[in-house]
């Protein structure tokens, strides 16, 4: 039984989310202890207990203590198996996230699964990042991975739904090729507001991107008339590096995607192939698949996250000269 500090680093969810995961991927019992003891409130919240029943699911897992507030769990994973699930987080709690968890795992043995919760929300990563980022780097190198977004969901009430198809793979080493970098895309959301929102923003978006880089970004627009929830946002990309923005109450649509695409702008103007954020995402798939790829900045999620890999026997080797190179 290998047990994981829930406090150590990055310190939040994250460390729950990857260390089950491993624990399915790796067939080793895990226990989490001190679970996200220093944050304002601590213990397990409805989207960490999702994410955990949804890697539960995918290796007929045994857990304890999986309850609102709890600061320690143990999972005991069993055969990786093809299961369909459906997984309510009850909460606006992040979708993407949730499926962080469940899709390195998923990848072994394949498997569907429909998650209800926040498409896009605070200090998590959009669907559509996860969609048009994270995954075409993973399907490059032979993943199989369908999402369909069937209802968009905001903070506070949630209710959006999302369905993701995974096939089993042996995905070869990830490679970001350089040249790609240029490439670029906007999707602009909403649900319950008017269509203009997000014309509005994919337009603020699209002509930031076109003075600043010179990009010709090709939008997809997405208005939903209604829904659980009302709110609206913005993801950019240009290769293997993305930007999101949300729309919030009395901010204009085109602030909103002047956001997004400043963010961009600033990682496209850094160092490396891909953006800080897919640099942490991408290192559980980099551990298990080899490659390499290189960012800007060694995030602390990244610190995390080659921690936990190591704990688990799968390091990763990380490079820090003018550019934070990963290796596996």
């Amino acid at each position: 039984m290998l047990t994981v500090d829930g406090t150590h680093l990055e310190g939040g969810g994250q460390v729950l989310r990857l260390a089950v995961a491993l624990s399915a991927i790796s067939r080793t019992p895990v226990t989490v202890t001190r679970i996200r003891q220093n944050r304002k409130n601590p213990g397990l919240a409805p989207q960490h207990i999702a994410a955990v029943r949804a890697v539960a699911g995918a290796c007929d897992a045994e857990y304890t203590d999986l309850s609102p507030g709890s600061s320690q769990i143990t999972f005991t994973p069993g055969q990786l198996r093809w299961a369909e699930q459906d997984i309510d987080s009850g909460t606006a709690g992040s979708i993407p996230l949730i499926l962080q968890a469940w899709l390195p795992v998923a990848l072994h043995a394949g498997g569907s699964i429909t998650v209800t919760g926040g498409t896009e929300v605070a200090w998590s990563p959009t669907i559509d990042y996860l969609d048009r980022v994270l995954a075409p780097v993973l399907r490059r190198a032979g993943a199989s991975i369908e999402i369909t977004v069937l209802e968009r969901g905001y903070y506070p009430r949630g209710g959006g739904r999302v369905h993701v198809r995974v096939e089993p793979a042996r995905p070869s080493p990830i490679v970001i090729p350089e040249e790609e970098e240029r490439r670029c895309g906007i999707v602009s959301c909403s649900a319950g507001l008017p269509g203009h929102v997000v014309e509005r923003q994919a337009a603020a978006a699209r002509d930031l991107l076109a003075s600043d880089l010179g990009l010709s970004c090709i939008a997809t627009l997405d208005p939903r008339e209604d829904g659980a929830s009302t709110g609206s946002s913005v993801t950019v990309w240009s290769g293997a590096k993305g930007a999101v923005a949300l729309g919030k109450r009395g901010l204009p649509a085109e602030e909103v995607g002047r956001a997004a695409a400043r963010a961009l702008i600033g990682e496209c103007r850094s160092p490396g192939t891909v953006d800080v954020h897919l640099a942490d995402q991408l290192l559980v798939y980099l551990a298990l698949c080899g490659g390499e790829y290189s960012t800007h900045t060694l995030s602390m999620h990244a610190k995390t996250a080659c921690w936990l890999l190591s704990g688990f026997g799968y390091p990763v080797a990380c490079r820090e000269n003018d550019t934070v190179r990963f290796s596996a």
